[in-house]
């Protein structure tokens, strides 16, 4: 990478520090502001920096920042919490996510008649994880009552993981129709992936605790070096996974939530690394995205792209939502507002640069497209939506009462958008 290159994203950073505390629950969102600010520099605009999204030290952050979001999400879920106190995030991963995926698919097929089948359906798996930090206000803002942004939060940080798999497998029977390589060797192969990686993650994760707990508990290990320790085991998870051919992403989402589900001795670490370095990855992808990925979505836009993207962002992923919340005692403006608040993010930007590389997809480019058109659409409409639906859904909800919405939750400790909460310190556990 260009030194010109590097100068610009770190100067960009140094200057939105600067002023982040005064952006904080505006409309002005930090990815919003990356975006737009690469793609003014980059090839759509300024043409000041030359960012290739193929370059090594570009597939390298992309990949880094990948394990790690997995990794210390999946940790920071407590499972048993999960499936006692947090019924509505369960029921939007479980049934809703699903749902969208399918309705994603069949739309796709009727917009774009060029694609197969597993095209299709792999278009909608891209865009079905959903990112928190687009929508930074509704999940960092107190007057949305906690039920309500633990919901929003917590899916967020599992979706990814979960969708994954299916990302992979559609990934793989797309392949296997457009390439000459027998189909029956593209299937063993999308099973091992999703296979082998499960189970290294399962034992790198009950391992990595186990050993963390003894250590800690003999006082063998300081507390700078916890953090180190669990980085180098999410690295290492995913490591061990490719080398047998697994898929090394899976594993270190497995690996996470075994990890935190297993680990005992407690460690802040994974709370305060997501709000610092993780946040600097983060931005880093975002500025990337506009500067080198949003030039080549908006070449290939069209009517028909838009439309998708339109309707990815608001039915694709509203009716679903909404039938899986039936029956959960929730009242319509809260089922909009959480059918709503689905923005897409860094989940999809990572998926494309890592899986469609590598992928012998026939409508690649196609894909690629409409990906980027969606992500730039949701971070635009989401950003600036945040602040103001946060401030009059919670205003709303204040005057519900008791109801299902205000039923108090234990809150689990997660990513509240791409600047630090000031009361995020008082919710970890000790």
């Amino acid at each position: 990478m260009a030194l010109t290159s590097i100068a610009v994203i770190t100067g960009a950073l140094l200057v939105f520090s600067l002023i982040s505390g005064r952006l904080q629950g505006t409309v002005v969102t930090p990815p919003l502001v990356f975006i737009a600010f690469g793609f003014l520099v980059g090839g759509g605009g300024l043409g000041i920096t030359n960012i290739d999204p193929g370059h090594a030290a570009i597939q390298f952050i992309a990949e880094f920042t990948l394990i790690l979001v997995l990794f210390t999400d999946a940790a920071r879920i407590d499972l048993t919490r999960l499936r006692q106190d947090h019924s509505l995030p369960v029921r939007m991963l479980m049934i809703g996510l699903p749902l969208a995926i399918v309705m994603g698919t069949l739309i796709a097929v009727q917009l774009f008649p060029m694609f197969s089948l597993w095209e299709a359906a792999l278009l909608a798996a891209l865009l079905a994880p959903t990112d928190a930090a687009l929508g930074q206000s509704v999940v960092s803002d107190k007057i949305v009552p906690v039920r309500i942004r633990q919901a929003i939060n917590v899916e967020s940080g599992l979706n990814d993981g979960i969708v994954l798999p299916v990302v992979l497998l559609f990934a793989a029977l797309a392949s296997a129709q457009h390439s000459a390589t027998d189909a029956s060797g593209w299937l063993v192969f999308g099973l091992e992936q999703v296979t082998l990686g499960p189970l290294v993650g399962i034992g790198m994760g009950y391992a990595g605790a186990r050993l963390l707990d003894i250590s800690a508990a003999r006082k063998w290990m300081n507390e700078s070096f916890q953090g180190i320790g669990i980085l180098s085991l999410a690295l290492f998870t995913y490591v061990t996974a490719e080398m047998i051919g697994g898929n090394g992403f899976i594993a270190t989402f497995i690996g996470g939530m075994v990890f935190g589900n297993t680990l005992r001795h407690p460690c802040t670490f994974l709370y305060e690394f997501m709000e610092t370095e993780g946040q600097l990855l983060m931005l880093i992808t975002f500025l990337v995205f506009g500067a080198a990925m949003l030039p080549v979505g908006l070449l290939h836009l069209d009517a028909t792209i838009l439309i998708y993207a339109g309707l990815s962002l608001t039915i694709i992923r509203m009716i679903p939502i909404a039938i899986s919340l039936l029956g959960a005692g929730l009242r319509l403006p809260t089922k909009l507002f959480l059918g709503w608040f689905g923005p897409r993010g860094l989940a999809s930007i990572l998926f494309v640069l890592l899986i469609l590389e590598e992928a012998e997809i026939a409508h690649r480019n196609e894909l690629l497209s409409i990906t980027i058109v969606t992500v730039a659409l949701s971070a635009l409409l989401h950003g600036i939506s945040a602040a103001p639906f946060a401030k009059l859904y919670g205003q709303r909800a204040a005057r519900m009462g008791q109801c299902e919405e205000n039923e108090p939750v234990p809150e689990i400790p997660l990513r509240e958008g791409t600047t630090s909460n000031m009361d995020h310190n008082k919710d970890k556990p000790s």
